[in-house]
């Protein structure tokens, strides 16, 4: 499968230009033209590399960065500004960015530093796009849920919340967490459409007799975990 870049810069020019570069090396691209763009790309979608640009209108690359570690997106990033200032690096360095890249700069240049972040991912066994937990079975390119020999119908919302819990077990995930993950920033809707959408994942896994893994933490969140 090919690595998917996600490039995320106010710059027409550069997020064109990066676009068919990283393209002809074989990566697979998604651009977005400001931060709250991108991080709707972040949060539907895994990227296993993240160009940035700092100076972006409404939310700027420190800001993204932040959002983006504080709802545990773990992509490395390549962060870019105009500025070559110490300062601005620790800054983006101490945020969660990975890399530092000073505009302009020299294609062959940020393609090394592409290859080198993308050398860091740890290995991915065969079978990543299938996720176990005790007797549930998630099949995440089939977007599929299986408990036992039981096929579980789930809608869009239910799978991508039944996921995240997946991808994180035994690990409480804060309302915050899971809203910005699943509903992302800016949502405006009921404001107990998590508990809803939670209680709806448990009626489902639960049925017939099926043990609750999805726990709720007083005062802290959700985890799946299987002993109640």
């Amino acid at each position: 499968m090919r690595p998917h870049i996600v490039v995320i810069d106010d710059d027409e020019k550069i997020t064109s230009l990066l676009r068919r570069s990283l393209a002809f090396e074989g990566y697979e691209v998604t651009t977005a033209q400001n931060g709250q763009e991108g991080l709707h790309v972040l949060l539907g979608r895994h990227a296993d590399l993240v160009i940035l640009d700092v100076m972006m209108p409404q939310l700027d690359g420190w800001e993204v960065c932040r959002r983006m570690r504080t709802a545990d997106i773990h992509s490395p990033i390549l962060m870019l500004t105009a500025k070559d200032d110490v300062q601005d690096r620790v800054k983006g360095l101490d945020l969660g960015a990975d890399d530092y890249l000073v505009k302009p700069f020299a294609l062959e240049e940020l393609m090394a530093r592409v290859r080198a972040l993308l050398r860091r991912r740890p290995e991915q066994a065969d079978d990543h796009s299938q996720l176990r937990y005790e007797d549930l079975l998630l099949d995440v390119d089939a977007r599929e849920a299986v408990r036992g020999d039981r096929r579980i119908e789930l809608t869009a919302k239910e799978f991508d919340l039944l996921h995240l819990f997946m991808q994180n077990p035994k690990r409480v995930l804060s309302r915050d967490q899971i809203m910005e993950r699943i509903w992302g920033y800016d949502y405006s809707g009921e404001s107990n459409v998590l508990e809803v959408y939670v209680a709806m994942l448990r009626q489902k896994l639960e049925e017939h007799g099926g043990k609750r893994l999805i726990q709720t933490v007083r005062g802290a969140g959700y985890v799946l975990k299987g002993d109640s």
